[in-house]
């Protein structure tokens, strides 16, 4: 009966389902939130004292701990630069410290929104602080997409982007999400595109202000409704997010981004930030450990098995483990079944595809458990007669 039991849990295990989310740890530490711009009379962003002791819950929910025993742990993402397009990001950060480069003057943050985004991508783990980006062994290029207070324009993400693309970043995330596009960050997106860069961008801009009951009316935000973009949303603790969130028409993954932990621009304390910005960090991390186990991949392709891997949600929602450690046929899509050697395979397909698939499993593993009962009560009943 126990390995019976065991079987089902090991294999509700290797479906690839994000674990279930958690509430943010309260160790009684309060962290500062991190801001995506600065008011015009507002000081730079100041290190942070106060240090997260406990795993957060965005990772707790990502299932990070099984992917770094996967995906090589610290030096997870090697190999792999992640453009950061934001506010800069800060070349002293401990975290990151040795592994930040920059495109001109990016490599400085008085925001600090840019450093705690690079961090959720790549944040060296450290002793006695259970936080840690999710690819802690990639590159970080830092690229503004804002000005120094953290305002961006069409023109300034356009420049950014092309700019990273020309550096050979291999994963480019754009946090500022623009309510108008332009012709020139089309271009720049499609300039991306012909040189192999994954473009990640928030499906919606960063929420500002009080949480209220209502949020206005979806739109689409840039670049993340741009051709070939992959857009992402940000999800809370509980799977939803605030009222007053901006809302996309459309989102091609969610992502951990309300309530998370991150690192600031000095220091080695934590700050908390929420926004569809984060959600994409989470994403351009992982697309990280994808490019660094499977260098054959094109950005389009690792861009499939994001999606195509992604747990079965509205929008769906980011599976790290079945995204690095899905098999590939010969033809370079993801083979079907269930998992083998503990190893997820799965279909590339529709999230509808997978979601009857995995109830597939699930309704046979019910059956092999069924039987396995029925076995062990016809043994001990034949041994009660022979006793």
């Amino acid at each position: 009966m126990k390995r019976a039991i065991g079987v089902l849990a090991l294999a509700l295990t290797a479906l690839g389902g994000p674990a279930a989310a958690a509430p943010l740890a309260d160790n009684g530490v309060n962290l500062p939130v991190i801001p995506s711009a600065l008011a015009a009379d507002a000081s730079c962003t100041a290190g942070s004292s106060a240090v997260a002791k406990a795993v957060p819950w965005e990772q707790r929910s990502l299932g990070l701990a099984r992917v770094w025993r996967t995906a090589g742990g610290s030096t997870g993402g090697a190999g792999v630069t992640v453009a950061v397009v934001d506010t800069g990001v800060a070349a002293q950060a401990p975290a990151l410290a040795g592994r930040v480069s920059s495109v001109g003057t990016a490599d400085g943050d008085c925001v600090g929104h840019g450093t705690f985004v690079a961090g959720l991508i790549a944040a060296a783990p450290a002793r006695q602080v259970r936080f840690a980006g999710v690819a802690s062994g990639a590159r970080v290029l830092a690229v503004r997409g804002t000005d120094a207070r953290g305002v961006a324009t069409a023109a300034s993400l356009a420049s950014g982007i092309r700019s990273a693309a020309q550096a050979g970043a291999e994963v480019i995330v754009v946090s500022p999400a623009l309510a108008q596009g332009s012709a020139d960050l089309t271009a720049a997106v499609a300039y991306a595109a012909k040189r192999d860069a994954l473009v990640i961008a928030a499906a919606a801009p960063d929420p500002t202000g009080p949480v209220t009951a209502s949020s206005p009316p979806p739109r689409d935000y840039w670049p993340a409704s741009e051709s070939g973009v992959l857009s992402v949303l940000d999800l809370d603790a509980k799977g939803s997010r605030p009222g007053n969130a901006p809302s996309p028409l459309r989102a091609d993954l969610a992502a951990p981004g309300d309530g998370v932990v991150g690192i600031g621009p000095s220091g080695k304390g934590h700050y908390i930030g929420s926004g569809a910005s984060l959600a994409a960090a989470y994403v351009a991390g992982t697309a990280a450990l994808v490019r660094a186990a499977h260098p054959d991949l094109t950005a389009a392709q690792t861009a499939a098995r994001l999606t195509g891997t992604a747990y079965p949600s509205d929008v769906p929602r980011l599976d790290p483990y079945a995204a690095v450690t899905a098999v590939r046929d010969a033809a370079g899509s993801s083979s079907t079944g269930g998992a083998v050697g503990g190893v997820v395979r799965l279909d590339t397909g529709s999230s509808a595809t997978i979601a009857s698939r995995r109830a597939l499993v699930l309704a046979s593993v019910g059956v092999a458990v069924g039987l396995g009962v029925a076995w062990v009560g016809a043994v001990f009943r034949l041994r009660r007669r022979a006793g």
